[in-house]
């Protein structure tokens, strides 16, 4: 039986979020999209985190929650592995759910009268939910998705149940209306990036918690964007190059006279393309018998520079690769945008991420760096 001080948390996960992610694909959002996912050995993902930010509230609330879910994969399954009991609530086919469902179990949620509904998705997964509840009950994000625009997202799993527990507790009181965006994942997917707010959601806010809405890089920094490319250009060897997403890294290959994939990953060597849009396999089987630099920016306004967007570059590429040949680009105003926060990574593997907790050195222009910390790794699964 319930006692009176416990709180009821909704708790659901979209169990495709992320699918396309590592392949390459750069979204999840379709049954076509999902199938190909599949086909490329893609393997689902939201599970596991959904279980870190599960077990991360766990600890911290212990049984004073009730958990209402949905059936199997969307809930269900991942609530009894991490030893809870939940209210099952609810019908799926298993193995087909739709964005449908989503909004549906959140509205089932509502109706339970959960004091917070915990998520596990990306953009599409919080549009969704948004438009089942609105701001009519609080919110928080676990991150699992591809592109992960909007604000109302924990900085990695265990954040989110971490934040999750201190406000089911009343230790943090302070709710935010913060912005859900989304994007058109098929133009998204040819290069062109036009992000649309969705509407609000209420989040339970603490700063270092919370990851901030992605923010794009100004039109006027385009001189600074050109003169750290250049850095990078006159710094290279015979290392291969592995360019990952971003209008920050693109002037690099536009220097060299290469095409770049504007949201995938590219390879160069000796200044000649390698590869162009690759997926986590085609790295692997680089690396094999290359040394390899990779060249990363933060993502503006969250600071993330690895597991947001970039997951072709997944913990088992990173982990072929020495730290010491990761470089970082950034102009300094997208640093100054962070307030001090540091740069972060979440690629989901413990060990991998611990190895990045460390400063680096980031290209701010020609000839100029600076040094800034990378956290994050304490906090992801192992």
């Amino acid at each position: 039986m319930m006692s009176s001080n416990q709180k009821k948390l909704g708790f659901i996960i979209n169990p495709v979020a992320g699918l396309g992610g590592r392949v390459g694909l750069k979204g999840s959002d379709g049954k076509l999209i999902q199938l190909r996912a599949r086909e490329l050995g893609a393997t689902p993902e939201a599970q596991d985190r959904a279980s870190d930010a599960l077990r991360s509230l766990k600890v911290s609330i212990g049984d004073q929650v009730e958990l209402v879910t949905y059936p199997g994969e969307m809930g269900e399954n991942t609530a009894a592995n991490c030893g809870y009991s939940p209210v099952v609530t609810g019908e799926i086919e298993s193995g087909k759910t739709t964005a449908a469902d989503s909004r549906r179990a959140a509205q089932d949620m509502l109706e339970h009268g959960v004091d917070l509904i915990l998520f596990t998705g990306g953009d599409g997964t919080a549009r969704d939910i948004c438009e089942a509840v609105g701001e009519s009950v609080p919110v928080l994000g676990i991150p699992a998705g591809v592109k992960i625009h909007s604000a109302v997202f924990g900085v990695n799993p265990l954040s989110s149940g971490e934040l999750a527990a201190e406000y089911l507790k009343g230790e943090i009181q302070t709710l935010q209306s913060l912005e859900v965006m989304d994007i058109d994942e098929e133009a998204y997917r040819k290069g062109i990036i036009s992000p649309c707010l969705v509407g609000y959601l209420r989040v339970p806010y603490q700063r270092q918690l919370v990851q901030a809405r992605k923010s794009p890089s100004p039109a006027s920094e385009e001189g600074t964007l050109q003169a750290i490319a250049l850095d990078v250009i006159d710094h290279m060897d015979d290392s291969c190059y592995i360019i990952g997403p971003g209008t920050t890294t693109q002037p690099i290959l536009n220097a060299l006279g290469l095409k770049k994939t504007l949201i995938g990953v590219d390879v160069v060597q000796n200044r000649k393309q390698v590869t162009l849009d690759a997926n986590e396999e085609t790295l692997l089987q680089l690396l094999e018998n290359q040394n390899a630099k990779v060249v990363v920016t933060p993502i503006g306004g969250q600071g993330f520079i690895f597991g947001r967007g970039n997951q072709q570059i997944s913990p088992k590429v990173l982990s072929k690769i020495d730290p010491g040949n990761i470089i970082v680009i950034s102009t300094l105003e997208k640093i100054l945008s962070l307030g001090g926060r540091p740069l972060l990574v979440d690629t989901g593997d413990r060990e991998v991420d611990q190895v990045l907790c460390r400063y680096m050195m980031v290209i701010t222009g020609y000839g100029n760096r600076i040094v800034y910390p990378v956290k994050g790794g304490r906090q992801s699964r192992g």
